[in-house]
């Protein structure tokens, strides 16, 4: 435990430096479920599902990852650097919200639940492995959550309840 708080005190004061804003931890009494079997992704506070979100997932050839996360950037506005697409543009596929992962050390650079610029792709497997939503939603969502808000991606035909208490999360049902 002393480490993860090393960790995550160590990597707070990174990005404070790095990019000159202040990290919030995250509260302890939210956290995500995504399910990509069924596309949908719960939002769940003080252990009570708040409200759930039909996604877009990953590709059969570039699937999202499964496994706990955290959330360790929000950028709004993000570019698409590989098509030289700047943040804001309507044609930036990532939308104007970006919640970076961390997964497997890429420290939210590579996966992220993000907005889209093809609202038609929601519920569809046709992602490069992030998870996409519909950008009204992701920018409800942005707004509640903090930078270490805990994630769980998950394949599964059981209930997102179910989800949570095999893995460790406080849920009521």
């Amino acid at each position: 435990m002393k480490k993860v708080m090393f960790v995550i005190i160590t990597t707070a004061l990174l990005c404070t430096i790095i990019f000159g804003e202040k990290v919030e931890a995250a509260a302890s009494n939210q956290f995500l479920v995504i399910n990509t079997l069924k596309n949908q992704l719960a939002y769940y506070k003080d252990g009570r599902i708040v409200k759930t979100f039909k996604v877009a997932t990953g590709k059969t050839l570039t699937p999202t990852p499964t496994g706990k996360f955290f959330i360790v950037n929000k950028i709004k506005n993000r570019p698409y650097y590989s098509g030289n697409i700047k943040g804001g543009d309507p044609r930036n596929p990532l939308g104007d919200r970006w919640l970076g992962l961390n997964v497997n050390g890429t420290w939210g650079t590579t996966y992220a639940i993000h907005g889209n610029n093809n609202e038609k792709s929601i519920g569809l497997h046709v992602s490069a492995g992030c998870i996409r939503m519909h950008n009204k939603e992701i920018r409800w969502l942005y707004d509640r959550l903090s930078v270490y808000t805990q994630v769980l991606i998950v394949k599964s035909n059981a209930s997102f309840n179910t989800m949570a208490k095999s893995n460790g999360f406080y849920a009521i049902n």
